[in-house]
């Protein structure tokens, strides 16, 4: 069963699969962290710093596929299905050509990055080699993000789900190969998990090809990918350029905020590196209830349907704020106790509890970024939620964290205080904007 393009969308039907899949994608990374935790913690650090430097790659090529959904939903609320397509053909190319530039960075500049970060001496070799492996990924991830992008923007959430499962399945079945060394195979450790990810990877982007054009019956065609038009990008950009901004900037400033962590040592490294897997799976919840309010409301922007809009926001965000709490809520009491599947390190055990205690304050306010903006977004108010964003995590995130965390000695609590107060911030102010109206103004297409 799967939605189809001319009946209704309903947020449910949307977000029930966009929550699977991504809590499958994030499951990799998690997955990851959690087999190679059995064979030290050393290299549970070192695959974190190297996943946050991969993330962030993808996110910096990620404005395309942000952009593009965006444009794709309205073009299809204004019935105009054949620039929708055109929109797709010009986010692939453009965004293939990104990912090559990407790759090419990170392969070459993947040592000193690490450096940069505050990376122990010890675990840089792994975390390298770790990096350079995955960065193959970049090319073919890039095609693939604009694919899904195009995909769900049509309603058709469930097929990216049973892509992103398979390359979980596959990435799993590698690292029982690659890194427990079954069936007589090298144990190869971190180099192990990163070819098991590629291998995943790869497949998926095939996969993905197959059903977006089965689906939305868009075929691939070459020619138009190679030459995108220069319009449809002016309107992808003017959406992806200030969202994907916004994600850089929080990537970077979590970065530094990382650096901070690593001159608490190897072991706050790792507590961070597994509290910050578990709240992504919290996250989940306001992240799919985003993502499907956004293509509900690229839809009725593109139909001019504004007042739906403004009730279908409200609608999702007490939706996304009730779902949010009662698992922070559950977070708080069992999170430790989940923690100690990864590691019986008592010290880890303790700084990873004491985290727990901010879930209940840190992911509402996490909920009104991620819907709000989105919302935002699907309007065609993309600069504002940049600016104010990246305001808030430079003067209130960065020097906060600093501030309580090595200044005070705070240690981790002190350092997602900051991002918590950070998070509370930024989600009102994007209410805030909401409730202006501004955002009826922007739309990028005529009905």
């Amino acid at each position: 069963m799967h939605v189809k393009p001319n009946k209704p969308l309903s947020l449910f039907a949307l977000t029930w699969p966009l929550f699977f899949d991504f809590a499958l994608h994030f499951l990799t990374a998690a997955l990851n962290t959690l087999m190679i935790s059995r064979v030290s913690y050393q290299g549970v650090a070192a695959l974190s710093v190297g996943n946050m430097v991969f993330e962030l790659s993808i996110t910096l090529f990620s404005f395309v596929s942000i952009g593009a959904s965006v444009v794709i939903t309205q073009y299809l609320g204004a019935k105009n299905r054949a620039t929708a397509s055109d929109v797709v053909y010009s986010s692939i190319g453009f965004n293939l050509m990104v990912g090559m530039v990407a790759a090419f960075g990170v392969f070459t500049g993947a040592g000193l990055i690490l450096q940069l970060m505050n990376l122990p001496a010890d675990l840089i070799p792994d975390a390298k080699l770790y990096l350079q492996i995955v960065g193959i990924c970049l090319i073919p991830e890039a095609m693939a993000m604009c694919l899904a992008a195009g995909m769900r923007a049509h309603g058709f959430t469930q097929q990216a789900m049973w892509v992103t499962l398979l390359m979980n399945v596959i990435t799993f079945l590698g690292n029982l190969l690659l890194l427990y060394g079954w069936f007589g195979l090298p144990q190869m450790g971190v180099a192990g998990v990163a070819i098991s990810t590629v291998v995943g990877r790869l497949v998926g982007m095939s996969l993905m090809a197959y059903l977006f054009v089965k689906y939305t019956k868009i075929p691939l065609k070459i020619p138009e990918i190679i030459r995108p038009k220069k319009h449809l990008l002016t309107k992808v950009f003017h959406i992806g350029l200030p969202a994907a901004g916004e994600n850089i900037s929080w990537m970077l400033q979590f970065m530094v905020v990382t650096a901070f962590v690593g001159l608490m040592g190897e072991k706050a490294l790792a507590a961070q590196a597994l509290y910050f897997q578990i709240c992504m799976f919290i996250l989940l919840f306001g992240l799919s209830i985003g993502i499907g309010n956004e293509i509900m409301i690229g839809h009725m922007i593109g139909a001019k349907q504004y007042k739906a809009a403004e009730t279908q926001m409200y609608r999702a965000l007490k939706i996304g704020l009730v779902l949010t709490t009662i698992v922070a809520a559950l977070a708080a009491l069992f999170g430790k106790n989940l923690v100690a599947l990864f590691t019986d390190d008592h010290e880890i055990l303790l700084m990873v509890g004491q985290l727990f205690l901010l879930t209940l304050f840190m992911e509402p306010g996490r909920t009104f970024n991620l819907i709000v903006i989105n919302a935002l977004r699907a309007s065609g108010d993309a600069r504002f939620p940049f600016l104010a964003g990246i305001t808030s995590m430079w003067c209130i995130a960065v020097p906060f964290a600093y501030f309580f965390g090595i200044y005070l000695d705070m240690g981790l609590v002190g350092i997602w205080c900051a991002l918590a107060i950070d998070e509370w911030t930024r989600g009102l102010i994007m209410l805030w904007r909401w409730r202006s109206g501004r955002w009826q103004s922007k739309s990028l297409v005529v009905a």
